[in-house]
């Protein structure tokens, strides 16, 4: 089936359905990962997104039950040069395509992506639409013009639970796959705020030896309090952190009481509540290829990233200093506050597949609360 891309700006690409038919519109944005697609799929933190896939061929280890990141799909569309039908995977219990469209996502395939990469790069992210009911160029332009801009949404509501529940899932191991932890063998009380929060950041907490409660994202500070975490943790989510203001008041509650550990749209929530802006970078950072350099140690980590704003360190003043420096566009990769137990990261430490050079975080995250007790 016939499919057409078009951006805001007038370009259109063309292609053939993959996934559901239909329409769908969103941020068209690109991502450089080689593997790993359906933990893109399953990010809640894509919700309102149509991902660029920029390795060739997709689809060629299919879906298993055992990868997905949280309760379903949040993306708007996916796009890809080459769909792959034909998937070999021991695991695998369907292919990509049933899967899109088990969960109703548009996809388009057979397209120049790395024509489409150059020009996010060159242009920056830009509004889009996947039609394969439409193919009228200007219709299709004059849809992807209308879509709301990324900045200003508040889309972290849309994707956190309704409720709190318990967590104590540990990381999967080829032998056992997930390990079902006691609970009494966990030491540390953690509380962790769900703006969007993909499975394996849980998984990660829980070997580390954190018992987990996530509640969801307007959970008020003083009901927190009251369960006497040792520490609280700050998820990722989707969209523009600046319109959650209710959830930045909430949060700058928290700041001084307990350690608190902050990941993605958790750092610059944070960010924000400790006073500082944010800003929308040109095309953002999506992959798991990315150098950041841990400012402590100086040493340097391949990254997972998926984000579209940053913190500005200079807004913070002298209430936190760097914590981490992305080396490809020198954008905040993590802050510190200097005087209390407090730090975050932009980027994703629990990645999965990976890369794993930062899931030593964890564990800083878990000293943290050591010193915090012995107070």
């Amino acid at each position: 089936m016939r499919a057409v891309l078009a951006l805001a700006d007038g370009r259109v690409f063309e292609g053939t359905s993959f996934g559901a038919g239909g329409e769908a519109t969103g941020e068209v944005v690109f991502n450089t990962s080689m593997s790993g697609y359906q933990e893109v799929l399953t990010d809640p933190s894509y919700k309102g997104q149509m991902v660029t896939m920029t390795y060739p061929q997709i689809g060629n280890t299919g879906i298993n039950p055992e990868d997905i990141e949280s309760r379903g799909l949040f993306l708007s569309g996916f796009i890809v040069k080459e769909y792959m039908d034909c998937y070999s995977n021991w695991r695998a219990t369907m292919s990509l395509d049933a899967y899109l469209k088990e969960n109703s996502v548009v996809g388009i395939q057979g397209l120049d992506t790395r024509a489409l990469t150059r020009h996010l790069r060159d242009k920056g992210s830009q509004n889009g639409i996947i039609s394969t009911v439409d193919f009228d160029r200007e219709s299709l332009v004059a849809k992807a013009r209308a879509v709301p801009s990324m900045a200003g949404l508040d889309l972290a509501s849309g994707v956190s639970c309704d409720k709190p529940y318990h967590w104590t899932q540990g990381l999967w191991d080829l032998q056992n796959g997930y390990a079902a932890i006691d609970p009494a063998t966990l030491k540390y009380k953690v509380v962790a705020y769900d703006f969007g929060i993909k499975y394996n950041i849980l998984r990660c907490l829980v070997d580390a030896g954190c018992d987990v409660t996530v509640v969801p994202a307007a959970f008020p500070a003083d009901e927190v309090l009251a369960m006497n975490p040792d520490g609280i943790f700050l998820s990722n989510g989707p969209g523009d952190p600046e319109p959650l203001t209710d959830v930045i008041e909430n949060l700058r509650k928290l700041v001084g009481k307990k350690p608190i550990f902050g990941i993605c749209l958790g750092h610059q929530l944070l960010g924000l509540a400790l006073g500082g802006k944010t800003m929308k970078l040109p095309f953002g950072n999506h992959g798991s290829n990315l150098p950041v350099m841990d400012m402590a140690t100086r040493k340097v980590e391949i990254t997972a990233q998926n984000h579209g704003f940053a913190v500005d360190l200079d807004s913070l003043g002298t209430v936190a200093c760097l914590g981490h420096e992305n080396l490809n566009d020198q954008t905040v990769e993590g802050i510190r506050h200097c005087d209390l137990p407090i730090f975050s990261v932009q980027h994703h430490p629990e990645a999965s597949p990976g890369p794993h050079d930062s899931h030593y975080l964890f564990g800083r995250f878990v000293e943290m609360m050591e010193k915090y007790q012995a107070k």
